[in-house]
């Protein structure tokens, strides 16, 4: 196993702050959904946030990729890591909690380290990653609750769709391996929102109707954060966390969401989860920690 990087005061600070701008999203998006349609939502995400980083690129003076298998790769990347999950998570959204959306939202975890294992020799799965993944879907199915799973409702219907967009997540990580390594991040995170744009605007102009600037202050207060700080702005402080704190303490990330989540959509929309989404919740971030290493090395050690 690969040796985790030593987490530094500022690894952990910028860590709990790209967690609190993510965290703070759920709830942005919840309130944008009580004027615009789901995939009005997402095009307004993905649209302002691709302006946010073309600007970033343009001040940088990054090079443009020319090969047209990268631009392709932005195409898949946009679907698959963007249009898809975006959209299916904002249609979930307007049936359960913001807080649980979130929980459930820590299945990318999860999914990932199936699909790194379909598709790739060198990440097979080995007896701490078994037992990560049937904790992890364990918690998940927890916090959905085995009344949900006798009685399907829309409600049901909403939690199998966040699931879903878990899963285009972990399937845009393998397509991230396979065309665009390499890439500086900026142009990367650009260019994925600009194949995403280019599948989400029309399919939402026919879908939703046209898409209007003619909405509430606290509709567009909630698009400008999650469009700017929580998608462009999140890129960005993801690379640093990344470069600070490694692959492996990002994992962490994952499982602060949740607790800022939970807490803003109690003190901002009232919601309260039941007992059954804070014991999946822990079981899912047991496992996450089983994944990330250094619990298993932990008790290992200690036997």
């Amino acid at each position: 196993m690969t040796p985790q990087k030593t987490m530094t005061g500022r690894a952990w600070a910028e860590m709990i702050l790209l967690a609190t701008v993510w965290g703070a999203s759920f709830l942005a998006i919840r309130v944008a959904l009580d004027e615009v349609p789901p995939l009005t939502s997402v095009a307004h995400r993905t649209g302002w946030a691709m302006l946010a980083l073309w600007a970033v690129v343009a001040v940088m003076r990054l090079p443009l990729p020319r090969d047209p298998r990268i631009w392709l790769g932005f195409l898949g990347m946009g679907l698959l890591n963007n249009v898809i999950p975006f959209g299916l998570m904002a249609w979930g959204q307007l049936y359960i909690e913001t807080g649980l959306t979130s929980i459930l939202n820590g299945a990318t975890a999860i999914f990932g380290v199936i699909a790194a294992a379909l598709f790739f020799a060198d990440e097979r799965i080995t007896t701490r990653k078994a037992i990560g993944v049937t904790l992890g879907f364990l918690g998940v199915a927890t916090a959905i609750g085995l009344d949900n799973f006798r009685s399907f409702d829309l409600q049901s219907l909403a939690q199998l769709a966040i699931l879903a967009g878990t899963v285009s997540y972990a399937l845009a990580s393998v397509w991230a391996r396979h065309f665009l390594g390499g890439l500086a991040p900026q142009v990367a995170a650009a260019g994925m929102l600009t194949g995403s744009t280019l599948i989400i605007l029309p399919l939402a102009w026919i879908v939703d109707g046209p898409i209007s600037l003619d909405l509430a202050t606290p509709t567009l207060l909630a698009i400008g954060y999650y469009a700017f700080i929580a998608t462009a702005g999140a890129y960005l402080l993801y690379y640093r966390v990344l470069a600070l704190a490694g692959s492996g303490n990002l994992m962490l990330v994952t499982l602060l969401i949740p607790p800022v989540a939970i807490a803003l959509g109690a003190l901002v929309r009232s919601e309260a989860l039941g007992p059954n989404a804070f014991v999946g919740f822990a079981l899912l971030a047991l496992g996450l920690a089983i994944l990330d290493g250094r619990l298993w090395a932990w008790v290992r050690s200690t036997r």
